[in-house]
């Protein structure tokens, strides 16, 4: 098969349930990729969600429901073509799949190489010519869906295929799905009248199609309406009907109508009467012969004062005649005309009216004159006028956002770039002066914001030629807020590094500078940290937590990963909160080969499928299942795993992670 995408071999949707014919397509039409589905909703799910050059869809048994389900199929993934695998040696199932939507068919023995890549290829070429009737039935369908007429697909013995939304409205049902569960028997369930059904019927076996056929139905509650249906039969290549097929319109209103206007036409003035349009009548002269009270009301006189009379003797001249002119188009066309006019009797205001006039007829057809009706929509054309002044300074209001969100966005990237150049651009070494590739101490680390800037910051500094202090802080929240407050603890932190060695005490002078710089916003900015002295000659490490995620100790010679503890076995406040927390010191002791791994709960913070949140414990199998990486690799094999658990396979919240591989001083040469 040579039809291809422009990324690689093509891709096919398998529609089936037979795990020997799916292993034997798959091996036809290597290397395509092939994806198979068991049912048509779980295709149609997949055509949702991938793009497909074809579809194979197997149908086990040559029925009704089959032709069904390819129609269904054709008409949800109108843009696919469907080649249909069924029972071999029968020509009169393959016309019906043909018939309602397929492009090809091929018996189940047919399924060679040769066959079947040639009828994917040809299938695929003649996608291009199948755009316009593709269209037409995307139409169709929509026009299923929404119109007002009920749609039906019944059998011959009265029970229903395929009905919809409008057609269980009609018939009082809540859904398609509930009116054909509950009517099985079409004649005893549905028609009032005994025979109905079969009459219908009989005039379908002598027409084939059926106009206007009115019936009094039951609907669900027990009530009666009349319908009126539009059918016609479907019929196999041998003359059998396969089912029929029409629309049905609720006429109850029409026949209630009909029968009060032929008991008494005052029915009709009662009606005129209370509408609240102008309505009048002209005869051929422009005279009026009828005005109801409304119109009457409209223009505060009598109908006497009106009945007999022109618009000449109501309007200024120019206004008549555009009245007459009006008239006399109408009533020489036979054609309805809605006219928007304006109109100023004497006397009286300006206003605005829509008009709608239309043709008057005798009882034998001919023009007799013609009836208008209109309302004021004055007050509407001023609101329409209003709407455009106001749209108008919406687009100018909404261009000058536009500018000033293009600023704000630069502003953003160039704070995202230099929040960027405050981490750090290069580790410390030691001892002093040795190769990177040499110091006891080797260091990482992964920064992704989830926005433009961040609330993570981090830093790693040399406090004596064999001490490193390495600091990671999160500050709640993620945007230009917690970006700032980061820029504050970057330069409390600067300023602290006489306190270095001391990380309790480091802490609590940090905690007592943002306490203050921040009591006065009115909104505390919580903030986690945590700080650590490490020593490159005995692997001793010193540290404080102030309610920041406890790091992970890789031991890797004893394959084990624990939490970095505080002594005290109690967490410590997050900065920011108090004015003088205790922040205890602890110790600990890496061993060569040893890592240690910081990071902010944005790493493990993260819902998956089903709601289910990537716990700590969960990180800390992840964690141990690629203890023996490299620290790089562990972090980059470790945030991908994450981000295939998320369920949009993304991270809600800034991920930094800083690690400290501990790799011993080594020996001096002599």
């Amino acid at each position: 098969m040579e039809q291809e995408s422009h990324n690689g071999s093509p891709k096919i949707l398998l529609i089936n349930s037979d795990e020997a014919l799916s292993r034997r397509v798959e091996e036809i039409l290597k290397p395509a990729s092939v994806v198979i589905a068991l049912t048509v909703d779980a295709g149609l799910a997949q055509i949702a969600a991938n793009p497909f050059h074809a579809v194979l869809f197997e149908v086990p048994q040559a029925n009704a429901a089959a032709l069904f389900q390819i129609t269904l199929l054709t008409t949800k993934a109108a843009r696919l073509p469907v080649l249909v695998i069924g029972p071999d040696n029968d020509e009169n199932f393959l016309a019906e799949t043909i018939y309602s939507g397929a492009q090809e068919y091929l018996g189940r023995g047919e399924l060679t190489p040769q066959t079947l890549h040639h009828a994917i290829y040809c299938a695929v070429a003649r996608q291009e010519e199948r755009i316009a009737l593709m269209t037409e039935k995307e139409n169709y369908y929509g026009i299923f869906d929404h119109l007002v007429e009920g749609i039906f697909r019944t059998t011959v013995d009265g029970h229903y295929l395929l009905a919809n939304v409008a057609l269980a409205r009609i018939y009082g049902y809540s859904s398609p799905v509930e009116l054909m569960a509950n009517i099985k028997d079409i004649a005893s369930r549905l028609y009032v009248e005994p025979g109905r059904r079969e009459e219908f019927v009989r005039l379908m076996q002598e027409h084939d199609t059926l106009s206007g056929f009115e019936s009094k139905i039951f609907r669900k509650d027990g009530s009666v309406i009349w319908i009126a249906e539009n059918c016609r039969a479907v019929r196999d290549a041998k003359g059998n009907v396969l089912y029929y097929e029409g629309t049905v319109e609720d006429i109850t209103r029409q026949r209630q109508i009909e029968e009060a206007l032929r008991s008494s036409e005052s029915l009709y003035h009662s009606l005129v009467e209370t509408m609240p349009q102008n309505v009048f009548r002209k005869d051929l002269q422009g005279r009026f012969t009828f005005v109801n009270k409304q119109y009457c009301d409209h223009y505060r006189c009598k109908p006497e004062e009106i009945l007999g009379k022109t618009d000449f003797d109501f309007f200024p001249k120019e206004l008549a005649e555009q009245y007459q002119r009006d008239d006399q188009i109408v009533m020489e066309t036979g054609e309805t005309r809605e006219i928007t006019e304006q109109h100023h009797p004497f006397g009286q205001e300006k206003t605005t009216v829509q008009v709608v006039k239309t043709p008057l007829y005798d009882l034998d057809g001919k023009i007799i004159g013609l009836q208008g009706i209109f309302w004021d929509i004055t007050e509407k054309k001023r609101a329409e006028e209003q709407i455009r002044r106001t749209t108008a300074e919406l687009g100018r209001s909404r261009e000058e956002l536009r500018t000033k969100n293009m600023q704000m966005e630069e502003n953003l990237r160039m704070a995202g770039e230099i929040q960027s150049a405050m981490l750090p651009q290069q580790y410390p070494v030691f001892p002093p002066n040795s190769a990177p590739e040499q110091s006891a101490f080797q260091f990482v680390h992964r920064y992704h914001p989830s926005e433009s800037v961040s609330g993570d910051f981090f830093a790693v500094s040399a406090i004596s030629p064999t001490e490193v202090g390495v600091f990671i802080c999160d500050v709640t929240g993620h945007g230009v807020r917690a970006a700032l407050v980061t820029a504050m603890i970057r330069a409390l932190v600067e300023e602290l590094k006489p306190l270095a060695r001391e990380p309790g005490e480091f802490l609590r002078k940090l905690n007592f500078d943002l306490y203050s710089i921040l009591k006065n916003t009115g909104t505390p900015m919580l903030t986690t940290a945590f700080y650590l002295v490490a020593d490159s000659r005995t692997g001793a490490i010193r540290f404080a937590n102030a309610g920041h995620p406890k790091p992970l100790i890789l031991r890797r010679s004893q394959n084990q990963v624990e939490p970095l503890a505080n002594a005290c076995g109690k967490g410590q406040p997050a900065l920011g909160l108090f004015e003088q927390p205790p922040y205890e010191t602890s110790t600990a002791t890496l061993a060569p080969g040893d890592f240690l791994m910081l990071f902010t709960d944005g790493l493990y913070e993260v819902q998956g499928q089903n709601e289910e949140l990537y716990s700590q414990q969960r990180l800390m199998l992840d964690v141990k299942n690629l203890l023996n990486q490299p620290p790089g690799i562990l972090f980059d094999e470790l945030i991908q795993s994450i981000r295939n658990f998320s369920f949009n396979g993304e991270f809600d919240d800034d991920v930094c992670l800083v690690g400290l591989d501990f790799a011993g001083l080594k020996p001096s040469k002599s």
